[in-house]
């Protein structure tokens, strides 16, 4: 169940320790979000067999796979639901038509409006990546403890896995030995490093300098999906002239973190994976609200220096981020490097096949095509 790009992403990183077995057939369905534009598209170029959510939804299946909520009590199968990004650390926000503001919101995604409808407890299983999140969710909906399972997280796995292909990564984006990628990631929202600091990226474009720095823009899928692909390119259209990499949403965001010398962030998760693998990361400053307590999140926001956009950008570059690299993996997974094992073991299970005694071990992000990036600038110029 596809619900956005950034939920696809790390369905994929799961599928692949099953799709490969003859026994499995595989389909997926764009599920409801407000976020899903770009979802079917993304699916097409995969190549993936893709059934409408109206069909979908009358089919029976031996298992399905989530990573968002949309929907989930429509499916008639046993759901593996997990997280799409570093953990579970935003707290739930009052809806729309607001609601009482409490003095400890509950964690998103470990809270009973999201796993239980009707009374049940949509998950079948429920992945989780760190031990304290069972603890969390023991507080906010007991009923679900029993489904849950710590499996750690694939995507930090597959982050460690790749930096040993660093070079790799940075020769693909047209990096000379002598630069120094900065990567600026934004998660979506007034929160974001994009919406609450939108001249951040003209700032660093004219302060440093081009011979000796190259910048990317990681922008959080949803920031495409809310003011769309030629608005956000049209915003950035001075920068992307004078040389910013700015990735399409669909690409893989691991490389150039894996890549980056400096990375610049907010409470979004590519801050916290980058933090977790030891690049260099400044936070912009505090948040409006924190991130729930003992995530990797939460403790970049205490612990973290702070990037002042306001003052001149290059020497703050050199600043000592105050980062414990090993503190920040710790609190993104309690299974380093099991991820795979426990995933594989777990769809197994659900499915009622016995596991194939081959494992594959967590393999190395694909390296960009050269040139794409360039090839997004100059369709933007």
């Amino acid at each position: 169940m596809a619900h956005t790009i950034a939920s696809c992403r790390r369905l994929l990183d799961v599928i692949e320790h099953v799709e490969s077995d003859p026994r499995v057939q595989l389909v997926f369905t764009v599920a409801p979000d407000v976020f899903n534009l770009q979802v079917r598209p993304f699916l097409n170029r995969l190549g993936a067999l893709v059934l409408p959510w109206h069909q979908a939804v009358r089919e029976q299946f031996d298992l399905g796979l989530a990573a968002a909520h949309g929907g989930l009590h429509q499916l008639h199968a046993p759901l593996f639901l997990m997280a799409h990004g570093a953990g579970r650390g935003k707290r739930v926000r009052p809806g729309p038509y607001g609601g009482p503001v409490l003095a400890d919101p509950p964690v998103y995604g470990l809270d009973a409006p999201r796993l239980t409808h009707g009374g049940r407890v949509l998950p079948t299983a429920l992945a989780l990546a760190h031990d304290h999140e069972l603890e969390v969710l023991r507080r906010q909906c007991p009923e679900a403890v029993e489904a849950a399972v710590v499996i750690g997280d694939p995507c930090a796995d597959r982050l460690v896995a790749s930096l040993s292909r660093r070079q790799d990564y940075r020769r693909a984006l047209g990096l000379d030995e002598r630069q120094e990628l900065v990567v600026v990631s934004s998660t979506w929202g007034p929160d974001g490093v994009f919406g609450r600091w939108p001249d951040l990226l003209p700032r660093l474009m004219t302060q440093l300098p081009p011979g000796r720095y190259r910048i990317a823009a990681l922008l959080h899928p949803a920031v495409w999906d809310a003011h769309g692909h030629r608005q956000v390119r049209a915003w950035l259209r001075d920068c992307l002239d004078v040389g910013l990499l700015l990735p399409d949403p669909t690409e893989d965001w691991r490389g150039p973190v894996v890549a980056a010398d400096h990375v610049i962030g907010d409470h979004g998760s590519v801050t916290a994976y980058a933090a977790a693998i030891g690049r260099p990361t400044l936070l912009l400053p505090a948040l409006r609200s924190m991130p729930a307590t003992g995530t990797a999140q939460h403790l970049l926001a205490e612990s973290a220096n702070r990037l002042d956009p306001r003052r001149p950008l290059p020497p703050q570059l050199s600043l000592d981020t105050g980062i414990d690299r090993q503190a920040v993996m710790a609190a993104l997974t309690s299974r380093p490097g099991e991820a795979g094992v426990l995933l594989r073991r777990t769809m197994y299970r659900l499915l009622r096949l016995t596991e194939p005694g081959w494992h594959r071990q967590p393999s190395p992000v694909p390296v960009a095509h050269p040139g794409r990036w360039k090839v997004q600038h100059d369709l933007a110029g």
